[in-house]
C-alpha cells in the first residue's frame, strides 16, 4: 500500500468524494497520513484549485509532525486550521515534538483520535506494562472518585484543559456516552491532577 499526495490523485478522490456523498461541496479535506513523496508546492496547488473552484472550503492535516505542517504551510495560501493526531494517556508524542506547540502557534485545532486508549481500551501500539497500567489505574481511580465521574471522562478532561484546544474523536454513537463525555467539559480539572496523571503515565515525577 502507498500513500499518494499528487494533485491529480487529491483532485480525483474529492470528485469522488462529492459523487458518493451527492453534494457540491466538502467543508474541511484532510490528508491522511503523510506521503513521504509528497511535494508540498503541488499540494499546496491541489489545495488551492480545490478552494478556488469551492469543491473543498478548509484543509487540515492526519498524523504528520510539525516539520511537515511547517512546510506545507508555507506554501499554502489558506490556513490548515487542524491537525489530526493520537493523543491520549499513552501517546503524548505531539505533547514532546511540538505538535501541539504548533497548534497554539498556528491556532490549529488539533484533533484526538484514540483519545480513551488507555483508559477504556488498550492504546494503538500499546508499550505500557502491567505495573504501569496497575499505577495509571490507580490514579484514575483517586480523581474519578474525587470528579464523580468515570475513569474515561477524566481521561477526556485531562486532554481538554491543553490550551491548544484539543477535539477528542470519541466515536461513540450511544446517546448516553454523548451526554457523559460532555461532563468532561464542566469538570474543573485542575492542573495539580493533570500532573498526577503525567507522573502516573511516566511512572517519575516530574522533575
Amino acid at each position: 500500500s502507498r500513500y499518494d499526495f499528487s494533485p491529480d490523485h487529491i483532485l480525483k478522490t474529492v470528485d469522488g468524494s462529492l459523487s458518493r456523498l451527492g453534494t457540491d461541496y466538502l467543508d474541511i479535506l484532510l490528508l491522511h497520513r503523510p506521503d513521504y513523496l509528497f511535494s508540498a508546492k503541488e499540494v499546496a496547488g491541489a489545495f488551492l484549485e480545490l478552494q478556488r473552484s469551492g469543491k473543498v472550503r478548509y484543509f487540515g492535516v492526519s498524523n504528520f509532525k510539525p516539520s511537515q505542517v511547517s512546510l506545507l504551510q508555507k506554501y499554502c495560501p489558506m490556513p490548515l486550521i487542524t491537525n489530526q493526531l493520537e493523543i491520549n494517556i499513552h501517546n503524548i508524542e505531539s505533547l514532546e515534538n511540538g505538535g501541539l506547540d504548533q497548534c497554539q502557534e498556528l491556532r490549529m485545532s488539533p484533533q484526538a483520535w484514540c483519545p480513551l486508549g488507555g483508559v477504556a481500551y488498550p492504546a494503538w501500539g500499546n508499550t505500557f506494562t502491567e505495573e504501569d497500567e496497575k499505577r495509571i489505574e490507580l490514579e484514575f481511580d483517586r480523581q474519578a472518585q474525587k470528579y464523580g465521574v468515570d475513569s474515561w471522562v477524566i481521561a477526556l478532561a485531562w486532554l481538554l484543559i491543553h490550551p491548544a484546544g484539543i477535539f477528542p474523536i470519541i466515536g461513540t454513537t450511544t446517546p448516553d456516552r454523548m451526554l457523559e463525555s460532555a461532563r468532561a467539559l464542566e469538570l474543573d480539572y485542575s492542573r495539580e491532577d493533570w500532573y498526577a496523571l503525567f507522573e502516573a503515565r511516566n511512572g517519575t515525577s516530574v522533575p
